[in-house]
């Protein structure tokens, strides 16, 4: 079997096992385990297991986030705020950091893995575009993606897989960046019985200082490149993140 072949081969078992599982996981509704209100009825019982072994939850729970966010499954945001009522802030932004990272650069490799090819064929010189802008300062872009919560988590790992964008590169500016919107989360998981909604964790006046924060690097890199363009400056130009 020639190697081109045994990629497609790869692909295709790889493509066939995410379907298997997200139909498993509409098939048998393992969404309502994730869901807010199982969580809030849970909550007393979730803390007891903790009491008795810390270890072993926190790597289950890990083990469900990563699973969940590499297979853009919803519920990242249930998951989250139950962190901060089981761990507690510290603990709880630590676990999830790592756990969304690692969990949105498994989705990027899937993306890219199974997908790019075929986008890239009907995409063509569209994504090159895409390709070249990534290439040249996607780390800012992707910075400021990450600090806007209006932009779908799981999009922006799907997206990126298309990009050339390397992997490194992809994991710790997601952290880096997810960091601030880890921290509200968890710390209003600190009070999950008040919630009724996720809608209600995130007011607009709070939307709005993420748009700005992450607005904020572009607008600044873009300001500095006209200013040195007009002062004549002919040093290395405003990489931004690299």
């Amino acid at each position: 079997m020639s190697e081109k072949k045994s990629g497609s081969m790869q692909k295709v078992i790889i493509a066939l096992l995410i379907i298997g599982a997200i139909a498993a996981f509409r098939i048998f509704n393992l969404g309502d385990y994730i869901s807010l209100s199982y969580i809030k009825e849970s909550q007393e019982r979730f803390q007891e297991l903790y009491r008795q072994n810390r270890a072993s939850v926190i790597a289950v729970y890990m083990l469900i986030y990563i699973v969940s966010t590499s297979l853009s499954l919803p519920g990242a945001a249930v998951l989250t705020l139950a962190a901060g009522a089981l761990f507690g802030l510290v603990t709880g932004t630590i676990v999830v950091s790592f756990a969304s990272t690692i969990g949105a650069t498994l989705a990027c490799v899937v993306a890219r893995f199974v997908l790019r090819d075929w986008v890239q064929g009907k995409l063509g010189d569209r994504l090159r575009t895409v390709n070249d802008g990534v290439e040249k300062e996607g780390a800012l872009y992707l910075f400021t993606l990450r600090l806007i919560p209006v932009f779908p988590f799981w999009l922006i790992n799907l997206g990126m897989g298309m990009t050339k964008m390397p992997l490194k590169t992809f994991y710790w500016v997601s952290q880096v960046g997810m960091l601030a919107g880890t921290i509200v989360y968890v710390n209003a998981g600190r009070e999950l019985g008040k919630i009724e909604s996720l809608s209600g964790i995130l007011s607009p006046t709070l939307i709005l200082s993420f748009v700005l924060l992450g607005l904020f690097p572009l607008i600044t890199k873009k300001l500095m490149g006209m200013y040195k363009s007009k002062r004549g400056f002919k040093g290395p130009g405003v990489q931004g993140f690299k």
